[in-house]
């Protein structure tokens, strides 16, 4: 077996796009969610590829906001902010990264934790590859021109704390989610792209 420097060398992240489409229902089928506060989406974004699988694709590219409305994990549901996803790929697919943003602006709205959020496939972790996707999704996101991005996490999660600080991220304050993530504690950290 590879090491994991070596095999998150070969990880590349690809545009959302029918030749991988397979790989990721399958692991939508497995078990896995693209949002790790709302394990249900992995059920309703299957039946959105059965309805409509070209608009499915279209929407996780969204550079004006104009996709669905979003649902929060308290069921309330929010404006969608610009923003794009692209997929983690090895020869298979192994996770999803995304950034979204505010135009003109590196403020978030309150019901919005982070810029970047990544999940990695369970059969895909410890490899390195959460730490080079972000890695590569960097250079991307500077092209709007923030001079930063934050990401939060749970305290207990060691594994993207590692990611984040391995692409130069610094904690920035311990916080209280709003309520709508049910007001645990989390950590934000922020990673300075100018």
């Amino acid at each position: 077996m590879k090491d994991s420097l070596a095999a998150s060398r070969e990880l590349e992240l690809v545009w959302p796009a029918a030749p991988y489409l397979d790989g990721y229902i399958r692991a939508l089928q497995e078990g896995w969610s693209p949002d790790n506060l709302r394990a249900e989406v992995a059920l309703e974004e299957l039946e959105r590829i059965r309805q409509y699988p070209d608009q499915f694709l279209a929407e996780q590219v969204d550079h004006e906001g104009k996709g669905p409305a979003v649902t929060l994990p308290d069921g309330s549901i929010v404006r969608r902010l610009p923003g794009y996803k692209q997929w983690m790929w090895d020869g298979e697919f192994c996770g999803v990264i995304g950034f979204r943003w505010q135009p003109g602006t590196a403020d978030l709205p309150p019901h919005v934790l982070g810029h970047v959020g990544f999940s990695v496939v369970p059969w895909k972790r410890r490899r390195g590859y959460a730490t080079r996707a972000l890695q590569l999704l960097l250079p991307h996101i500077q092209k709007e021109g923030l001079p930063h991005v934050e990401l939060t996490t749970d305290p207990s999660n060691v594994g993207s704390q590692r990611v984040i600080a391995a692409n130069g991220g610094r904690l920035v304050e311990r916080f209280t989610r709003p309520a709508v993530f049910g007001g645990a504690e989390g950590l934000r950290f922020r990673i300075v792209l100018v």
